[in-house]
């Protein structure tokens, strides 16, 4: 019989925890270099997220079998699993494309702004008070992007780093909306809906665009598929050992796979401003971080001292 899980039950592991995460972003470095390579054998864009999100599936319903939260795909916010997914949809779709665009190392670093994004978004759109720490960090991220981008410099291709950032841009909308369903919803329906309801629109392209392929291609997409997948279950896994914010700071680790990918497969070598620029969009996303653990610990040490307010 399958163990018996909440959604939210997390074991004092923390360093499998931090292991499980540091894997996770090992092996997505790895799918975002089978989606370059399937990029440069012609591969349609649609047909890489196509099939990465349908390894997604049975991935996210075995995992909702495995924690007994089968009944909570039940949902009553139709509208907000859709607004979901044409975000994550379309979030995934531009940072696919980055790659694309992008040597691997400028296309991860660019991606790490979605946390300033979504910081500036909070504010406005939910309202957060942001203080002086968090838009702090907001300007230092924007200093490393501009660094990064070496205005006046090497350029970087523009048309790619526009699109990175958009990636970023979307991804923080994400970020956003996870944070306002996370209220009413559990994370495995999250993942559910929007693995199911993504197939729709990427199935309907997949057959306007994709095509037959030899059997190197189709490895390619099944190697895709499957480093999404299991990263998709070392990323939940991580989270049940420890805090976010325990291994927040690990996804960061992504940019050193990313860097050494790139040279090992593309021959990539990162511009000497990504190793200036990053390290500011890194320390931005990290004092973010720091700031949002300091507050929620605040806020409820004071529920625990006025527990009727």
């Amino acid at each position: 019989m399958a163990a018996k899980f909440s959604d939210t039950e997390t074991s004092p592991r923390p360093v499998l925890g931090i292991l499980l995460r540091l894997a996770a972003m090992a092996i997505l470095s790895l799918m975002f270099a089978l989606v370059k390579l399937a990029g440069e054998r012609g591969i349609h864009l649609t047909e890489s997220l196509f099939y990465r999100q349908l390894a997604g599936l049975p991935v996210a319903i075995a995992w909702l079998w495995w924690t007994g939260a089968l009944a909570s795909i039940r949902t009553t916010r139709p509208l907000q699993h859709g607004i979901r997914m044409i975000l994550g949809a379309s979030a995934m779709a531009l940072n696919f494309s980055a790659m694309l665009l992008l040597p691997m190392a400028e296309a991860t670093t660019f991606g790490f702004a979605a946390q300033i994004f979504a910081t500036i978004l909070a504010a406005l759109l939910l309202g957060e008070p942001t203080g002086r720490y968090r838009w702090g960090a907001v300007a230092l991220g924007f200093a490393g992007v501009l660094i990064a981008l070496q205005p006046g410099g090497e350029a970087i291709p523009l048309q790619g780093a526009a699109v990175a950032l958009a990636g970023a841009l979307v991804t923080a909308g994400v970020i956003i909306q996870l944070r306002r369903m996370a209220q009413t919803e559990p994370a495995g329906a999250i993942v559910f809906w929007f693995s199911l309801t993504s197939l729709v629109p990427l199935g309907i392209a997949v057959l306007l665009f994709g095509k037959n392929h030899d059997a190197e291609s189709w490895a390619i997409l099944a190697g895709l598929s499957l480093a999404g997948a299991v990263a998709q279950i070392l990323l939940t896994a991580s989270l049940r050992h420890a805090s976010v914010a325990a291994i927040m700071t690990m996804d960061y680790s992504a940019l050193l796979w990313s860097a050494f990918m790139g040279y090992a497969v593309f021959g990539e070598i990162p511009s000497y401003s990504i190793w200036l620029g990053a390290p500011l969009i890194i320390g931005a996303g990290l004092i973010i971080a720091w700031r949002e653990q300091y507050l929620a610990r605040k806020r409820a040490m004071e529920a625990a001292e006025y527990p009727f307010g």
